[in-house]
């Protein structure tokens, strides 16, 4: 068995912390976010812009770290000290994987909130 994208007690630590009726407003506001701070990692990529990378990946280390996506939130940590370093040849090669980590997070959290 594949281990949880979400750590459910962080999420429900969230959830307890904001109310359960907030948590679906805060989760779908992260569903959209996302896959534009992403998006803004691709952008920033094919401008070769070091800082505007840098600060994608840490709002979306951040953010996932708040919803429990450790995973998903190392990852982005990973990329955010690339785009530090101005190694963006490096960070774009692992894009992809915080781009598949961020989908199955982004599904799990829909589950819990539906």
């Amino acid at each position: 068995m594949s281990k949880a994208a979400i750590d459910m007690t962080t999420f429900e630590n969230l959830k307890a912390s904001t109310g359960a009726d907030f948590i679906g407003e805060l989760v779908r506001t992260y569903l959209e976010d996302a896959p534009n701070l992403i998006a803004a990692m691709k952008s920033a990529l094919k401008a070769n812009d070091t800082e505007a990378f840098r600060r994608a990946a840490h709002t979306l280390k951040s953010n996932s770290a708040t919803f429990g996506a450790g995973g998903l939130s190392e990852l982005a940590r990973e990329l955010e000290m690339l785009g530090r370093e101005g190694k963006l040849k490096d960070a774009a090669s692992r894009l992809k994987a915080v781009e598949e980590a961020s989908k199955v997070a982004s599904a799990e959290l829909k589950g819990m909130v539906a």
